[in-house]
């Protein structure tokens, strides 16, 4: 596989103390034998990853992951989908490396959850019980955060910011099918949001469409913030790749970028400062909160989930982890690695808590890497670890303006190589061999 290795990548994102536990006498027997159960909502990094991990640790559990989709489509590396890199289809995972574990995967919908009979309730109409449960539901769009805007507008205008594979397919389509000189806007979202970076790498990617493709577009960026992750390197990409392709409007103190209003019927995008944009395409990333399953379960506060940084324990209900996008991580960005890196650590306390073994200090890691054209990639990334009730970040790092191409390079094949990583991770199954591309050099 590319620069990373599966080993690599566990050290990376931080074991949690799972390997310590394991040798440290871990007996799946210590909880009446094998009794007790463990429910997992929610099939993505976080949750998947939890799920394999315990079962892997303690095989005679019971662990049950309930995830309404059977094909996962991994937000992460979408945006190479729009930029011509990557297939739709290689962004697909299935569930059968967990199920061949034992875990038992059900494709249902969690509606529900009796906190008080630890019970979840599904869709289909069944219930699981449980001893432990984790929710890594992700995020749901808050699509009344937008004057205008909608679930059914978003079939016009949309997000594609989730892992529904609709979306990513919609916005695609519109770019193949919009006339060369058109008008294509993006709407990033305040914060907090999932993958601080990932508009502005979106940004990047339907610019190198445009300019290989239809080199008389633009590309018109509203953004509500004043600014964003990365914005040094992200910024001299723009000027340097997208020059005459991107428009970056930035709020300020004088002018507000947020969008007041929007008419699905003509595509026009109008904003506090009175901007007005008639789009061919629009992609418009709404306001997030946690998921829906995380507010039946009493867990969020606001939109989001607070947590006890220790092991991602609620600090709402007992016995239920959230991790991943939906928790409140204050300094730890809303990412996929963080998510792995977090339910490393959720698996190792549960098997500690139900073995009444001794708890390993938590240390949780984070990188994100963006595309910005061909070959030239850039990072963001640091480590942290639990300090006066937040998550203390240290070991910084980020990639620099004027950096050599041959570094720039290595960061993206160190990328391809942490999808390949995760994915296997996340799914239970071997490495692939290399990654399934549309075209090596995009467009």
């Amino acid at each position: 596989m590319s620069e990373i290795s599966r080993r690599d990548f566990a050290k990376l994102a931080g074991a949690g103390g799972l390997g310590a536990l394991a040798s440290s006498g871990w007996s799946p027997f210590a909880v009446a034998q094998g009794a007790a159960k463990v429910v997992i909502v929610g099939g993505g990094a976080g949750g998947a990853t939890v799920a394999h991990y315990i079962k892997k640790d303690a095989p005679e559990l019971d662990v049950t992951l309930i995830e309404t989709n059977p094909i996962y489509s991994s937000s992460f590396f979408s945006n190479l989908y729009l930029g011509g890199f990557r297939t739709l289809e290689s962004l697909n995972h299935a569930y059968g490396g967990l199920g061949r574990l034992g875990i038992k995967v059900v494709h249902d919908t969690a509606t529900d959850v009796d906190t008080s009979k630890k019970m979840v309730k599904t869709k289909g109409g069944r219930s699981y019980r449980y001893d432990r449960l984790v929710l890594s539901p992700g995020i749901d769009i808050k699509y009344d955060s937008i004057q205008g805007y909608s679930r059914e507008v978003s079939r016009i205008m949309p997000h594609a910011y989730t892992t529904a594979a609709v979306g990513k397919r919609q916005l695609k389509q519109q770019l193949l099918a919009m006339r060369d000189g058109g008008t294509v806007v993006l709407v990033p979202p305040n914060n907090p949001y999932r993958c601080p970076p990932g508009p502005y790498e979106r940004a990047c990617m339907i610019a190198h469409y445009l300019k290989t493709r239809k080199p008389k577009s633009k590309l018109v960026i509203l953004d509500p913030k004043k600014a964003f992750s990365k914005q040094p390197v992200i910024s001299e990409a723009f000027e340097r790749y997208y020059k005459d392709i991107i428009e970056l409007n930035l709020s300020t103190e004088i002018d507000d970028f947020s969008v007041a209003s929007l008419d699905p019927k003509t595509k026009e995008i109008v904003t506090k400062a009175g901007k007005r944009v008639k789009a061919d395409v629009a992609n418009v990333i709404p306001q997030q909160r946690a998921g829906e399953i995380a507010v039946k379960a009493g867990c969020t506060e606001g939109d989001w989930c607070p947590v006890n940084p220790d092991n991602f324990a609620s600090k709402k209900v007992k016995d239920v982890y959230v991790l991943g996008d939906a928790a409140i991580a204050v300094e730890m960005p809303k990412s996929a690695f963080s998510a792995n890196s977090q339910a490393k650590v959720v698996a190792s306390d549960i098997l500690a808590d139900l073995a009444k073994k001794e708890r390993f200090p938590a240390r949780y890691r984070n990188t994100c890497w963006s595309l910005l054209a061909p070959d030239d990639n850039v990072k963001i990334g640091a480590n942290y670890a639990p300090k006066d009730g937040k998550l203390d970040p240290s070991g910084g790092f980020v990639s620099q303006k004027g950096e050599p191409a041959d570094v720039r390079k290595q960061n993206y094949q160190e990328s391809i190589g942490w999808y390949e990583a995760i994915t296997a991770d996340m799914f239970a199954r071997p490495v692939a061999a290399a990654p399934p591309a549309e075209q090596k050099k995009g467009g």
